[in-house]
This record gives structure tokens, sequence and C-alpha cells, in this order.
């Protein structure tokens, strides 16, 4: 039988995930990736970052962390000696096209009507939809910009939620960044800059970071000149290098923001806004956090965040190509439709303050039982009672993970 034909978008680390997972189950991949090298946002990092999770929980279920490497938070530049490590590991790298951006797909099979009238996934309940589709997938190669047009049976993306739209506040008119004389940046372009000509850019500025998570605080240590993790950044708040304003709301002037309750403008010259990206506004309505009831033959990896970003795109990918492999069927898309909408609500009632749409990090184990069960597997990874109640779950319970569906 002819291999199937598997594109993925994007060779950070659901992609690669994908690529192995691929690749084991016999299938053909082809990974795009608009850059010059793997490891998505970790390629294009702030110099100070860290991982967030513990080391033993980021790891690969068959692939551990080098011995040499013990920090509990390994910084961004050992991440990605693990990511290429990995990819040399399983040959991955020759099936990644470099510097190929997907700015294009179109699904050639059946018409938006007929789709709209199915009644399972794909018109048959298969992951291929019986053959009667594919995707065409239009990539910007080269310098001149030249476009090739590729044909996948299944196509995967693994575009994450750390990118795309930066979710930029909105403003009243003449109190939004058009009056300010200063420079207005988002993170990710702070990011993609690179250490030196970042830390070119800030030097000598007064420099205003909205936003106080991670990527704001780190933000804020390196204009700071210290350079290292927020676990300094409260002795930066202490020295006074670092000032803190807590404010619902703020506009733009000509030499700065004005602070909502203050009547003194804070004179900046540059602006960063460290907001995170508009994440939940690229896909909704996803069954499993994987695939759409009623968008055939395509799947997402990576984009809803947990506890353990990696663990749960190995466990995706492992539901995903178990599916692909005609390991079981997914339900009809009125049954699925009713389960995203249930799953909402349950991810709302248990995650209560923390619920955020495409976050499933408070139900992650929960959810990883969703996933055994469609394959076939026992949701209980643990030897013996005491140990599956009383001990955490991680990455190594589902190294031997054999569906039996």
């Amino acid at each position: 039988m002819e291999k199937k034909r598997v594109g993925i978008v994007g060779a950070g680390i659901s992609g690669l995930v994908a690529c192995k997972t691929a690749l084991e189950k016999g299938f053909l991949p082809t990974v795009f990736e608009a850059e010059a090298n793997i490891g998505g946002v970790w390629a294009r990092t702030l110099d100070s970052t860290k991982l967030q999770s513990p080391r033993p929980i980021y790891e690969f279920a068959d692939f551990p962390w080098p011995a040499s490497v013990t920090e509990a938070a390994p910084d961004h530049r050992q991440v990605m000696d693990y990511l290429q490590s990995y990819a040399r590991h399983f040959d991955l790298l020759r099936h990644v096209e470099f510097e190929a951006r997907v700015v294009g797909v179109e699904y050639v099979g059946a018409k938006e009507e007929e789709i709209m009238a199915w009644e399972l996934w794909a018109g048959n309940g298969e992951a291929f939809g019986g053959g009667r589709g594919e995707w065409h997938v239009a990539v910007q190669k080269g310098e001149d910009g030249s476009t090739e047009i590729y044909q996948v049976d299944f196509l995967i993306l693994c575009i994450g939620r750390f990118s795309g739209t930066p979710n930029i506040p909105t403003f009243p008119a003449n109190k939004g960044p058009e009056v300010f004389d200063g420079k207005v940046i988002h993170s990710r372009d702070y990011s993609n800059m690179g250490s030196a000509r970042a830390t070119e850019l800030i030097r000598g500025k007064r420099v205003t970071v909205v936003g106080f998570l991670k990527s704001a605080l780190d933000i804020a240590a390196e204009c700071a000149n210290a350079n290292v993790m927020p676990e300094k950044f409260y002795d930066r708040v202490e020295e006074g290098s670092i000032v803190l304003k807590p404010s619902k709301s703020f506009s733009f002037c000509k030499n700065g923001v004005i602070i909502e309750g203050e009547a003194a403008p804070i004179e900046t010259d540059i602006l960063i806004f460290a907001t995170g990206f508009k994440g939940d506004q690229k896909l909704r309505d996803i069954f499993r956090e994987c695939i759409h009831p009623r968008i055939p033959q395509l799947a997402v990896l990576g984009y809803s965040e947990s506890f353990t970003n990696l663990h749960t795109s190995e466990m995706r990918s492992k539901w995903l190509f178990h599916f692909l492999d005609g390991g079981f069927q997914p339900p009809s898309i009125r049954e699925m439709e009713k389960n995203v909408v249930e799953w909402e609500k349950y991810m709302k009632r248990y995650s209560g303050e923390h619920y955020r749409r495409s976050s499933i990090g408070t139900l992650h184990i929960w959810y990883n039982d969703q996933l055994c069960r469609d394959m076939g597997c026992n949701p209980r990874r643990k030897k013996g009672f005491l140990a599956d109640m009383f001990l955490p779950y991680g990455p190594t319970d589902y190294t031997n993970l054999h569906p039996t569906n």
C-alpha cells in the first residue's frame, strides 16, 4: 500500500514529535519550517529564558536529558541542544524543509456544502476520508520568494500559541501609540532581535514593560542590566532599577504613558508590550484539543498549553497517529461538537479563576486519561493501587504506551 503523505507546519517541539511518530507509523512526513533552524519559540527567545517547568517533567518519554544537564531549570541554550540531539537521534532533520514558509493551504475534494452535511468526520469517520480529498500547501521558499505547491493527504498545524498575532491592547483616539514620540514594540520583536541587538536597543533607555508574567519579568530584569532570571527580580525592585506600577489601564502621551489614577506621566523612551498572543482566536471548538469536527484531514498539535507542553504534545501525537493508523474512529460530528461544549464547561468548573480556553493545565491528567481510553490503553499507568493514588504522574509513565484498539 502506498504510504500516506503527512504535511507538518512548524519544526518546534510539536512538529518534531509529530515527525517522529509519523515515521514510526510508516507515514511520509514533510515538515515545513519558516526559519533556518528547529526549536520554534526556543530558537528565538530572551537571552535569560529558562524552563518554567521542572526538568524531570519537561522530557521526552523515550529520550532523557543528558547526564551533563543537572540544573532544575535548564536555560534556553541547553533546551535547544536537547531538541537538536533529539532530532539527530531519531533522524528527523532530513524530513524538514527549512526556510519554507507556509503562506496558504487549501482543501481539495468535497465542496463546503457537502462537508457541512457530513455526519461523520471526513465523511466516513476515517482519518483520510477514504482518499477523496487532499490538502494543497503553498510554501514560499528561496531568496526570490517563489511559491511551490505541495500535496499532502493529511495536514498537521504545529503553530503553537506563543506566536502569530500579538495581543496588543486597544486605546481610544489620541491616547494610543500614535501620540507617543518613543518606540513601541512587542516582546516577540524584542526576542527576535537576539541578545546583542536587544541590549543595544535598551542600553541607557527608560523602558516601560506592560505585563507581569514571565516574559515581562525577564524583559524588565534585562532592562535593569541584570540579565538574570526573575529570582533576582525583587532585588532589582528594592534597588530602584525596576519600578512596579500596578494599574488596570493606561494611555499614551507625547513623553510616555499615563497610569490610571496618576496625574504625572511615566517618562519613557521605549514601551514593550509583554502581553502575549491572541492564541484563543486562532482556533476554537477543537475535539480532544486536536481535530475540528468539521475540518477534514487536518489536526492541530501544540496549540493548547498545560503544565508541561512537551509531554502534552507527545500524548496528542500518539493519539493522532493511532487515529491515522486506523486504530479508532472518533464519534459522530454531532457528538464531537457536544463533547467540545461539555469539555469547556468542565474546564470552567474545575479550573475556576485559572480558566483559559486553550489551557488544560489544571486538568492535565484527566485529559491524558481520555486520550488513553480512546486508544484502548489503561489510563492507570502506575504499578499498584497506592502508587497510582499517591505518586505524581510524569512523562515516563507513558513511555510504554501500547494502544490495543
